[in-house]
């Protein structure tokens, strides 16, 4: 693939070029030059540390905005678990979902039902196959493009079933196609998101050529709307029943979640993005060979501590937590014999291999690029080594990159520029003391200075 699409970009009227993206992204993705940042688009993973620490909120998330519903003759929310954690005053789930149905929406599916579905068929799979432990979770898209570019060998560890998100959207669809005789083109499906990263994964999906989803809202446009609704003490119709999902699925929106729904021997779950690439580190040196199943999330707490969440995420996972206990003995949607056909029907396996991303080709020309490896190693090797990011560059490695690019010079590094200065100091120093008299000058008077 040529080129990427990213729903994070840059504000370039509101960045200051502080540096403080810089070093916190995990794939080194941004740059600082000319006082404004740039991201580099085949290094992003979408992961929004960039927008939690951005001081200028010069960092945003673009999604689609509900003027997309239009395109569609019937229109389908897909709100997730941390949606329902945004609303700490609503206890009731069912209100939530009726309220889509007042603001445009004319259906609504719950992706829990999809998690209830994968957790069911990945136990499944634990228990009847052999593979090449841990299976990591396929669940986070952030996550699965940082093992594009960082750790490719582990890519075929990777869980072998679409995403709960997908899954939903196709049983939904299948569903009004089933109920209403709607053709299944008319009908849109839009997935209600706190995650950047599920925007792109939408627009170039992963495993599969073509996603369900049609389109992914920012929470926060639709947010006040149902809130609105809440607050008028909005009451669900007699039969609508549209609360279908366990604790089981909704417990996916934190992190152990999804770990603790599979039921089945031992897994580890982790969630913060640096942590998240720690413990890959490790298993790519061998490591953690004895865990069965690895669950693990971007964002610090899972889901619910996604980077466009308005509640605060700890306030979030109580109430989610709240609400898992609720429905915990909620009997599933889906029976077991359900999502048995589903998996030995093969209906939600991946169709499509997910493939390395390519990030630093210094040349096309094998012999060339292997050349400027020699220079790249010499000049880092000349740097400081500080990994102060003054630079504009994250690290030493990376300025050195930038050079071999011809995206930097050396003296942008402020030691090395400190160094000439010296040293042109010290040459004009040197020639103005070699100067000879100029026409009128009196030597007796120069010595006797």
């Amino acid at each position: 693939m040529s080129s990427y699409f990213h729903s994070i970009t840059l504000d370039y009227e509101k960045c200051t070029g502080c540096t403080n993206c810089i070093k916190r992204c995990p794939t080194e993705a941004i740059r600082v030059h000319g006082g404004k940042a740039k991201i580099i688009g085949e290094r992003c993973i979408d992961c929004g540390e960039c927008i939690r620490v951005c001081p200028y909120n010069a960092k945003i998330a673009v999604t689609d905005t509900l003027d997309k519903l239009s395109e569609f003759k019937y229109k389908i929310a897909l709100p997730g678990p941390t949606f329902y954690a945004q609303f700490k005053e609503e206890k009731n789930v069912e209100n939530i979902l009726d309220a889509f149905l007042n603001i445009g929406f004319d259906d609504v599916f719950e992706v829990a039902l999809g998690e209830e579905v994968v957790s069911f068929m990945t136990r499944h799979y634990l228990s009847t196959n052999k593979y090449k432990k841990p299976l990591i979770s396929s669940y986070c898209p952030a996550v699965l493009r940082l093992m594009q570019i960082k750790f490719p060998d582990l890519l075929s560890q990777v869980s072998p079933f679409m995403t709960p998100r997908e899954i939903a959207a196709r049983l939904a669809k299948e569903d009004v196609v089933k109920r209403k005789g709607i053709s299944y083109k008319d009908i849109g499906v839009f997935a209600i998101s706190l995650c950047p990263a599920k925007v792109t994964e939408m627009k170039q999906p992963m495993g599969i050529k073509t996603s369900a989803v049609d389109g992914v809202i920012n929470m926060s446009l639709v947010y006040k709307d149902i809130l609105k609704q809440l607050t008028k003490n909005h009451k669900k119709e007699k039969g609508k029943n549209l609360q279908k999902a366990t604790g089981i699925g909704m417990s996916w929106g934190y992190v152990t979640g999804e770990a603790k729904a599979l039921n089945y021997g031992s897994a580890l779950a982790v969630c913060g993005i640096h942590n998240v690439v720690s413990l890959l580190e490790e298993i790519e040196r061998g490591e953690l060979k004895d865990i069965d199943f690895l669950e693990v999330r971007a964002c610090t707490g899972g889901c619910v501590g996604g980077p466009l969440s308005i509640q605060n995420p700890f306030i979030g996972r109580v109430k989610l937590k709240y609400l898992v206990e609720k429905y915990r003995s909620k009997t599933p949607y889906y029976q077991e014999k359900e999502m048995l056909d589903f998996y030995q029907q093969g209906r939600f396996i991946s169709t499509e291999s997910i493939l390395p991303r390519p990030v630093m080709v210094l040349d096309d020309n094998v012999s060339k690029a292997l050349h400027k490896m020699e220079r790249l190693d010499k000049i880092t090797n000349e740097l400081p080594g500080l990994d102060c990011g003054a630079c504009g560059s994250p690290s030493c490695r990376a300025l050195a990159e930038d050079i071999i690019r011809g995206l930097a010079v050396e003296t942008d590094c402020i030691f090395k520029l400190r160094e000439r200065v010296q040293t042109l100091a010290k040459e004009v120093l040197d020639l103005a003391r070699k100067m000879p008299p100029a026409k009128g000058d009196d030597p007796s008077k120069e010595k006797g200075r």
